[in-house]
C-alpha cells in the first residue's frame, strides 16, 4: 500500500479539483435511466386503429366494437375507401386496419367463415408481431362468441362435465400463468437492465482518461522514473474510479427501486455484492484501453466501442441472446454484461439466489482479474 496511496490520494485531488467530472458522473447515469426507462416502452397499448367497414351491419358494428372494447386498440379513423386506409397506414395515423367486406353478417347468420382483413404496420417488426397476436386472440374470442349464439339458436346446449365445469367437447383447457413478471410491464425488465447498461458505460470512459491525460501533458515522465511498480500505479489510479462508480450504482438503483417502483424479489446484499466485482472490472477496461491508446479522444472512441456497443447488443437487455446466431452467442460470452444482466434479472425479476448466480460471480470475478493484470502487464515502466 506505500506506493498504492500516494497515487490514489493523488487521483482524488484531481477529481476533486475537476467538478465538471464529477458532476457528469453523478448526473449522466440518472439522465440516462430516466430517458431510457421512459423512451424504450415495450408495451403495446393503445394502438391507433382504422375501419374500412364495407357491411354497415351490426353484426359488423360490433366485431369492430370487441376490438374497441379490449382497451388495446383505439379507433382513430373510419375510412371510406380503400385507398383511405393505405394512406392512413402510410403516413403512420395508424398501425393497424380492418377492412370488413360486404356480407359479413350474411355469411355469419348462414354458419359460414366471413373473411376479414386486417392491416398491421410492421415497420417496427416487434410490435407488428405483438399486434398481430392481438388481433388473433379478439378474432377467437369473436368466432367462439358467434358460434354459440348460432349453435344456441338451433336449439343446441352444450353438455357439462359433471362437476359443472366446461363443456366436454373442450379436450384441453389452457390455463395460462405468467411468472416473474406477471403484469408483464416492459419497465420491469428494462429498469433493471439499465443498471448493466450504464454501469458498462460510464466508468470506463471516466477511467479510461486516468492515464492518458497525463500521457497528452508530459506528467506521466514522473511515474516512469519514481520507484511505483505498475502494479501499484494501476491500483492506486483504479480504486478512486471504483468509489466513483459504485456511488453510480447506488444512485440508478435507488431511482429504479423509489421511483419506478422496480420488484425487488432477491437478496439486495446478494446484488451489492455482485455489482463489486462488475464494477472493478469495468474501471479496469478503461485503464486498460488507456495503456494502450495515446491521446484522449481515441481512447473515449475505443471505450465506446468495447463498453457500451456490447453492452447493448450482447447482454440480453436489448435482444434476447437464444435468437442470436450461434456464433454470436459464443461471442457473447466474452462480455462481463452478460453476466452481470442475468444477476440483476434474477435478483430482481425472479428472486434467484447465489445458488444459482454463484457461476456469474465466479466468471465476473475472474474477468475482473484478468483485466487488471492485462493493465498491469501493458503498463511498461520507461524513462523519459
Amino acid at each position: 500500500m506505500s506506493g498504492i496511496w500516494p497515487v490514489f490520494r493523488k487521483e482524488i485531488r484531481e477529481l476533486l479539483r475537476d467538478p465538471y467530472t464529477l458532476g457528469i458522473a453523478a448526473v449522466f447515469p440518472l439522465l440516462l435511466l430516466f430517458l431510457f426507462a421512459y423512451a424504450l416502452n415495450l408495451d403495446v397499448q393503445d394502438i391507433p386503429l382504422a375501419v374500412y367497414d364495407q357491411d354497415r351491419t351490426p353484426q359488423s358494428r360490433a366485431y369492430v366494437q370487441s376490438f374497441v372494447n379490449s382497451d388495446t386498440f383505439v379507433l382513430s379513423q373510419q375510412a371510406t375507401t380503400y385507398d383511405q386506409v393505405a394512406w392512413l397506414l402510410d403516413t403512420g395515423q395508424v398501425q393497424a386496419a380492418l377492412v370488413i367486406p360486404p356480407g359479413f353478417a350474411r355469411g355469419l347468420a348462414a354458419g359460414r367463415s366471413a373473411q376479414v382483413q386486417t392491416l398491421v404496420d410492421g415497420t417496427f417488426p416487434t410490435s407488428a408481431q405483438v399486434i398481430r397476436d392481438f388481433v388473433t386472440a379478439l378474432n377467437e374470442a369473436y368466432t367462439a362468441r358467434v358460434a354459440g349464439q348460432y349453435l344456441q339458436a338451433r336449439g343446441f346446449v352444450p353438455r357439462l362435465s359433471p362437476r359443472g365445469g366446461p363443456p366436454l367437447s373442450l379436450a384441453v383447457e389452457p390455463v395460462p400463468r405468467v411468472l416473474f413478471n406477471p403484469d408483464m410491464k416492459s419497465l420491469n425488465f428494462i429498469v433493471p437492465g439499465l443498471f448493466t447498461v450504464i454501469l458498462m458505460a460510464f466508468p470506463p470512459l471516466l477511467s479510461t482518461l486516468a492515464i492518458v491525460r497525463e500521457k497528452e501533458h508530459g506528467s506521466i515522465q514522473q511515474v516512469f522514473v519514481s520507484p511505483l511498480r505498475p502494479y501499484q500505479y494501476i491500483l492506486g489510479k483504479m480504486l478512486p474510479y471504483v468509489f466513483i462508480a459504485y456511488l453510480e450504482m447506488l444512485l440508478v438503483l435507488a431511482a429504479g427501486i423509489f421511483w419506478f417502483r422496480i420488484p425487488l424479489r432477491g437478496d439486495l446484499g446478494l446484488f451489492l455484492l455482485a455489482s463489486l466485482p462488475f464494477v472493478f472490472g469495468t474501471v479496469a477496461i478503461g485503464l486498460l484501453v488507456s495503456t494502450l491508446t495515446r491521446s484522449q479522444v481515441a481512447a473515449m472512441l475505443l471505450a465506446i466501442v468495447l463498453t457500451m456497443m456490447p453492452s447493448f447488443l450482447f447482454s440480453g437487455f436489448m435482444f434476447p441472446i437464444f435468437t442470436m446466431p450461434k456464433i454470436m452467442q459464443f461471442y457473447s460470452f466474452f462480455f462481463p454484461a452478460r453476466y452481470f444482466n442475468d444477476i440483476t434479472i434474477g435478483v430482481f425479476l425472479k428472486g434467484t439466489g447465489l445458488e444459482h448466480l454463484w457461476l456469474n460471480l465466479l466468471i465476473l470475478t475472474g474477468y475482473t482479474l484478468v483485466i487488471v493484470v492485462f493493465a498491469v502487464a501493458r503498463f511498461k515502466k520507461k524513462i523519459g
